[in-house]
């Protein structure tokens, strides 16, 4: 994995460049170009994971010389797309070279056949065009900022704001954010800083004076279910999963698993073991704090009966406000996940032993994980007359999961459904609390909808699964997982989103994955065949970090921080509301989300 940055019209130095060195401490580079009048320029940080020569340096030039890219990310079918390339000779084996060389030769509608996580440029000397492009997931980010006659993209905030500094707030966006916890491509709180979405090329035309910008949606869409037995699906998925995990062990350096004490990792960890020739390194944290956040113990278990070296820390977190804040500085972005705070842990852990590590994430997306998704089988078994009821008793309840499905059961339209799913801050809250109006979220759902044409056939379950996979997935967990092991300069490779496995567990009936009380079907009958039952048979417990006791113990000094009606966050929210939301977390309703969204507005305002 790498650090990309890149202009027209905006200088740069090494100096800029290396607000991003974290991302590539290895080796750097820096290129310029004048074309059409314009002067480009393109930077790059390098962390050597593939090709550790100096054949992998970028900028790179494509063998036919017309073409320039900076590339962040990993093409794990790469070695696949050079057997179509049998008339170039190679200088390396990095992807880099590959896939500059493959677009050379297909176009860049040869982006869909990189099974991968990516977010490059790729500058196209003789139509005067640069080429933007995020993989289908969104797992590595990419960010640009343009006007008519100039633009700077880049892997983070950071540099663009050291360019472009001043740039104004969008107020619509905090409101978005406070909706859902967190803002969705293309969505930044800088009103001219975009994120690229996943599964887009965006293309610069600089050939005229003023720049014309297009923007195309290049990633498969959801394909056809297909009539298949549990059976042979089955038989499919063990295929499937194997072959990602083991495509997604290439590195010319030490791998090692990010290890919690549920299925996800451990599959992962199984088969990647299964692949390695020696013990695997693994990595768990746990916190001193009593509660059921700690995994350490199970994860040890796991370790043990998989043949893993395990690595654990428990953590004691005093200085709780001190390390949200540069969790914060290090996202860029506020968020109401608390899981980042173990996650920083987590990286610091394992880079003390490896620069490469599998993570477990992306199962409960398309597989149905999450408690949310019974929402909808429950509503193809209550009718209609009664679900009004149902949601008059449970909409103030103080369950989280509770009180937002009997909010969404009210609506009979599935995208109001999804969205109030999703809702931390309902509308009159936010309203209260900024006086906006929020306005975006439903928007960009629908946005997310329209590019993966679903076919008639597809039942709302199944679009809920695909919207998540590629919306609150990318610019939530995936974009702290990327900040925070970036900032540790190590790479997380998802192998549970390789493209293939994908598109195979989105063909499949939606019962093979979600019942009424039964999540990832499919995922777990694998399990079963692959794990002791004693891993199986434990109770879920999801990555987190135990704020809700920290914020019930720390209540007065939260208040007293959030409160300050000298503090640039107090210019944008009110801060008496913001108080009843600290106050109600001391009664016992739950508000550990909301208090970690707000403290995270709280502190981007501080320091962006």
């Amino acid at each position: 994995m790498c650090g990309i940055l890149g202009s027209i019209n905006i200088d740069f130095n090494e100096e800029t460049l290396n607000l991003i060195e974290h991302r590539g401490p290895d080796d750097f580079g820096i290129k310029t170009f004048n074309l059409s009048n314009q002067n480009i320029t393109f930077g790059h940080r390098r962390l050597s994971i593939v090709d550790l020569s100096k054949a992998g340096h970028q900028p790179m030039t494509s063998y036919c010389h017309n073409f320039e890219i900076i590339f962040n990310g990993e093409i794990y079918n790469h070695l696949e797309l050079r057997e179509k390339l049998r008339d170039i000779t190679f200088n390396g084996t990095s992807d880099t070279e590959t896939i500059i060389n493959y677009i050379s030769k297909y176009g860049m509608e040869s982006v869909k056949d990189f099974n991968g996580v990516f977010a490059f440029a790729i500058l196209d000397k003789k139509k005067s065009k640069i080429h933007l492009v995020r993989d289908p997931f969104g797992v590595k980010p990419l960010y640009f900022y343009k006007t008519e006659n100039s633009c700077i993209f880049s892997s983070e905030i950071k540099p663009i704001l050291n360019r472009c500094p001043n740039l104004e707030i969008n107020k619509k966006v905090i409101a978005e954010t406070l909706k859902l916890r967190y803002s969705p491509s293309p969505d930044t709180l800088f009103s001219k800083v975009e994120k690229v979405s996943p599964g887009t090329l965006i293309t610069i035309d600089f050939s005229d004076k003023v720049f014309k910008y297009s923007k195309e949606y290049f990633a498969s869409r959801v394909p056809k279910t297909q009539n298949i037995s549990f059976e042979k699906a089955l038989e499919d998925y063990e295929f499937y999963f194997e072959r990602a995990v083991k495509r997604q062990l290439l590195s010319d350096v030490e791998l090692g698993v990010l290890l919690s004490g549920g299925v996800d990792s451990a599959m992962v960890a199984y088969y990647a073991q299964k692949h390695s020739a020696k013990p695997l390194k693994a990595f768990t944290v746990g916190f001193s704090t009593e509660d059921d956040s700690d995994e350490i113990e199970a994860a040890k278990y796991t370790a043990k009966c998989l043949g893993l070296e395990h690595y654990y820390k428990k953590i004691s977190f005093d200085d709780f406000l001190s390390l949200i804040e540069k969790s914060v500085k290090i996202v860029e972005e506020p968020l109401g996940t608390t899981s980042i705070i173990p996650m920083y842990y987590l990286s610091e852990l394992a880079k003390e032993h490896v620069t490469v590590v599998l993570t477990g994430q992306g199962a409960d997306e398309p597989l149905g994980g999450y408690n949310r998704y019974q929402l909808e089988v429950l509503l193809t078994k209550t009718p209609k007359v009664i679900r009004p009821l149902i949601s008059s008793v449970f909409k103030n309840s103080k369950n989280e999961i509770l009180r937002r499905g009997a909010n969404a059961m009210k609506f009979n339209a599935f995208l109001d459904r999804v969205l109030e799913s999703y809702t931390l801050f309902d509308n009159v809250a936010i309203k209260k609390l900024i006086n906006e109006k929020e306005t975006y979220a439903k928007e960009r759902i629908d946005n997310v909808i329209d590019s993966l044409g679903f076919d008639v056939e597809k039942r709302a379950l199944d679009k809920n699964l695909s919207i998540d996979l590629r919306l609150n997935l990318a610019d939530d967990l995936l974009l702290y997982t990327d900040k925070i092991t970036m900032h540790h300069s190590i790479e997380a490779r998802v192998p549970i989103l390789d493209l293939e496995l994908i598109a195979f567990i989105e063909s499949l009936p939606h019962d093979f994955k979600v019942k009424f009380g039964k999540t990832k079907i499919i995922h777990k009958a694998l399990a079963k065949k692959i794990l002791p039952p004693e891993i199986i048979n434990r109770k879920k417990k999801a990555f987190k970090s135990p704020t809700k006791q920290w914020f019930e113990t720390h209540n007065n000094e939260i208040l007293e921080l959030l409160t300050n009606k000298n503090s640039k966050f107090s210019t944008y929210f009110n801060v008496e509301e913001v108080a009843k939301v600290v106050k109600l977390h001391k009664r016992g309703e739950n508000k550990e989300k909301e208090i970690f969204l707000l403290l995270n507005f709280y502190y981007w305002f501080k320091n962006f």
